[in-house]
């Protein structure tokens, strides 16, 4: 190991924090894979090849778990509706009857 650390040119390692108290680690969110600008169709249909050996390998695993008596299920994640879900920054829309009575005293 090198004693004057300013002599070594190569890319260092992220050092974990000193003491973290018991948080959490930082959640990447959205897309981790970027299509490539040059080569996107190419990528696309490697995509969708990876996600159909993925489904294959998945249905032979549970296949395999449940010849031995026990039973291994897919399970997916519930599809969410997006009327139950309201976005935070989204301003509350007057009613329809609101909107009619405003109406009705403009015209009268």
């Amino acid at each position: 190991m090198m004693q004057k650390s300013w002599l070594f040119k190569g890319q260092q390692k992220k050092s974990a924090p000193a003491n973290r108290h018991g948080k959490q680690p930082h959640i990447r969110k959205g897309k981790q894979s970027k299509t490539p600008s040059k080569k996107g169709k190419e990528w696309e249909v490697d995509k969708e090849v990876t996600k159909f050996i993925d489904a294959a390998n998945e249905l032979k695993a549970a296949t395999q778990a449940s010849k031995g008596g026990a039973c291994l299920r897919l399970v997916k994640a519930p599809k969410v509706e997006a009327t139950s879900i309201k976005p935070k920054n989204m301003k509350k829309k007057k009613a329809v009857v609101d909107l009619l009575a405003a109406i009705i005293c403009e015209v009268c």
